[in-house]
């Protein structure tokens, strides 16, 4: 059975035997997921309801394989989901729409912000800044806008003589050099400027962090979601952190600022999280903590007074504040140690009635203390008392509601994810919703009081016409007995057209992070649905160090990679080839990315002969090396504890160390594909090199996919499909083949 025609420019259904991808037509195989199949998917990005209720603006993003690019455009429809039709009428991406009023959108279109009417009719742009806009937010009375605007940084990586203008080399002073996947010779701030009675934006506009060398919003992945406008519209409140360079690289304390937008500077902006102190001063109590002089950037910061404050100080990851809808309340989502960028990230609510009393310690609560998970995204109810917001627990991202009390109801308890939460009309909540066979789409929820009384309904269906035509997988929960004696959550996904009297190929997924969740994701790389629709029974543990099943677990993992957490993967796959008759115990492979490729590098040195192949992608190969190239060395320091010279470290770091995978090369007997992005600047490709060189040089069968132009994901089409073909064609070759 073939999928209909889609056209990806556009959208629109043609009506054939065949998948469009730009110009190029493919032909699916019978009724399976493949890679072609997997990249003519749409994909739904930011979204956000009319003031009125009445209306969603919509996101979507087409590939084109044969271009090796994405078009991104925009879809109108009712909030019922009826009436759906694309706004976008040519070649130019436009996103980020935002309602200016019920029947007129803002969006941005070649660097620049752009309004039209709700039928896609009477185009205006409204900035001129050189197609400089890379985000923007327009205050509730329309009078004033944010626009996020990069500017040269030139106190890390100096600046290039004028007179050799073709000069390459970068002469570095500090640490931060790089992030992510690129070098850091600008940075985002936040400007605000009038808007006239007609929308257009003054060219005259002022930077709120004028003359500062700190980002807003933060690299990497910050956006416009790190600022926000009260409901009177005359402050900001944004997430910074105060600091560059060493000091920026081993600390995640980040904090939320509360900025006049009418008569403000930087003198005037309070700091939130500090006991009111204004912007980039530490408060005396600060310094129970520690200053940045104090501190030894090669330890891990849980050992240095982080215990010692008097008050709450908020030193870890503070961000995304939002005003309730009286204005009297800006609530975030906030981590309570530095240096560690997975704590349990809290609702925090802060009382700006009691912004100039003291002390102001009694202004911040947190709601989600009886929840031993983080909280992902949030929203405020009409009310300004109650909110609503999506966690993570049992492996599923479901909705819950809180208080000002902090009294938690768990609303849904689906086996899905849900995402991007929003209020619709008042009533009805808007959010994404995605599983491992199902891709994102649009839902409104309705929530009760309870699970039973929440109605969640689904309004669009943007990849029908091809979903309907594969075949899905089944998806099973099983809970697994651990080494330790506890009870593990083991998702097991079988092929499409199971048959239980057959023996299948089977997968350990190995879950990266190390504290990420493995919940319902749909991913266009680690695909649950296309690994089982080619033939694969997949095993994806809830091993030790994933968040969802309290803190406790989830901590279990820091200063010990290579303990419980690998006992637990093996107890997954043991107990599937034990329990799981349709599990064939001579065709088992392990594949994983980021700490699931350093799992697998781990286990390739201890596996005991189970495992017929690995697949590692971006994953670290020696955790000595990785401790100086990684960028971020918040990270290393709060996993390993200590840097790899010193002589005084903790015995958690030594056994890090010692249990690098590098030094079990020698054990190493089974083929293995390595796969890393050039541009991958948290796990450098070096580890992935040098983990291939150590397979061939020991005469094991290996392979390296190397791709100089991506990062720690594969975002190009044409790369994503070779990841995807190379990826089959290693597992088949050595699970499949006879």
């Amino acid at each position: 059975m073939a999928a209909a025609l889609l056209c990806t420019a556009c959208g629109t259904q043609k009506g054939s035997d065949t998948v469009n991808i730009g110009k190029q037509t493919i032909q699916l195989e019978d009724d399976l997921m493949t890679p072609e199949a997997l990249w003519a998917m749409s994909r739904i990005g930011s979204y956000q309801a009319s003031p009125d209720g009445k209306h969603i603006v919509f996101q979507m993003g087409y590939y084109s394989v044969e271009e090796n690019k994405s078009h991104q455009v925009l879809w109108m429809m009712n909030a019922d989901g009826s009436e759906q039709r694309q706004l976008t009428t040519d070649a130019d991406n436009e996103t980020d729409a935002q309602w200016l009023d019920n029947e007129t959108i803002a969006f941005l279109k070649g660097g620049e912000v752009w309004k039209m009417t709700i039928d896609g009719s009477g185009r205006k742009q409204l900035s001129e800044t050189e197609s400089a806009v890379e985000g923007f937010m327009f205050s509730p009375d329309g009078t004033k806008v944010i626009l996020l605007k990069s500017i040269d940084f030139n106190e890390i990586i100096q600046k290039n003589p004028e007179d050799l203008p073709k000069a390459t080399g970068r002469v570095v002073n500090d640490l931060m050099y790089r992030h992510w996947d690129h070098y850091v010779e600008s940075i985002q701030h936040p400007f605000v400027a009038t808007v006239a009675d007609n929308g257009e934006i003054a060219k005259d506009m002022k930077d709120i962090l004028e003359g500062e060398p700190y980002e807003c919003p933060m690299e990497p992945f910050g956006g416009i979601e790190q600022l926000a406008w009260s409901p009177d519209s005359k402050h900001i409140a944004f997430t910074c952190r105060c600091k560059t360079g060493l000091n920026y690289s081993i600390s995640t304390d980040s904090d939320i600022f509360l900025y006049d937008a009418e008569n403000g500077s930087l003198n005037t902006t309070k700091n939130l999280c500090k006991n009111c102190c204004t912007f980039g001063v530490v408060p005396d109590e600060g310094l129970a903590y520690h200053t940045d002089s104090s501190l030894d950037p090669t330890k891990t910061l849980k050992n240095q007074c982080i215990n010692q404050l008097k008050t709450d100080q908020n030193v870890g990851y503070d961000t995304n504040p939002k005003f309730s809808p009286d204005g009297r309340y800006v609530a975030w989502l906030s981590m309570k140690r530095d240096g560690y960028e997975s704590d349990r990230q809290r609702l925090c609510i802060y009382d700006l009635t009691l912004l100039s009393e003291e002390p102001v310690a009694n202004a911040k609560t947190y709601v989600t203390e009886s929840f031993d998970s983080s909280v992902d995204d949030f929203c405020w109810a009409p009310d300004s008392y109650t909110l609503y917001y999506i966690a993570v627990w049992h492996g599923t991202e479901n909705l819950y509601k809180t208080n000002l009390k902090g009294e938690v109801k768990q609303l849904t308890e689906d086996w899905a994810d849900f995402g991007s939460l929003q209020m619709l009309d008042g009533k009805t909540l808007l959010a994404e919703r995605h599983s491992y066979i199902t891709p994102a789409d649009l839902y409104t929820i309705t929530p009760g009081d309870s699970i039973g009384d929440t109605q969640v309904k689904q309004i669009t269906e943007v990849n029908k016409d091809i979903l309907d035509q594969l075949a899905k997988p089944s998806i099973e929960q099983r809970w697994v007995k651990t080494t330790d004696g506890k009870e593990m959550l083991t998702w097991i996904i079988l092929p499409p057209n199971f048959d239980a009297s057959k023996k299948y190929p089977t997968l350990l997924f190995c879950e990266g992070g190390p504290q990420s969740a493995v919940s319902q994701f749909w991913s266009y790389r680690w695909n649950f649905m296309i690994m089982a629709s080619q033939g694969y029974v997949v095993i994806a543990p809830n091993r030790r160090g994933v968040p969802g099943f309290g803190q406790e677990w989830l901590e279990e993992i820091s200063g010990d990679w290579t303990g419980q957490c690998m006992q637990d993967y093996l107890s997954a796959i043991d107990d599937a080839v034990e329990n799981l008759p349709y599990v064939d115990k001579d065709r088992l492979g392990a594949v994983g990315a980021s700490f699931g490729g350093f799992s697998v590098y781990y286990l390739a040195g201890h596996h005991e002969g189970r495992f017929k192949c690995f697949i590692s992608h971006d994953g670290a190969f020696n955790l000595e090396a990785m401790y100086t190239e990684t960028e971020e060395n918040w990270f290393s320091n709060w996993e390993y504890d200590d840097a790899y010279w010193n002589t005084d470290q903790t015995a958690r770091a030594r056994r890090t160390y010692e249990n690098s995978p590098h030094r079990f090369v020698d054990k190493w007997d089974t083929p293995i594909l390595c796969i890393h992005g050039e541009q991958d600047y948290r796990i450098n490709a070096t580890q992935g090199m040098s983990a291939f060189n150590a397979a061939r040089m020991r005469g094991i069968e290996a392979q390296l996919l190397i791709f100089p132009d991506e990062n720690h994901w594969v975002l190009k089409p044409q790369n994503g499909i070779l990841w995807q073909r190379t990826y089959f064609a290693w597992l088949d070759r050595w699970l499949k083949d006879e």
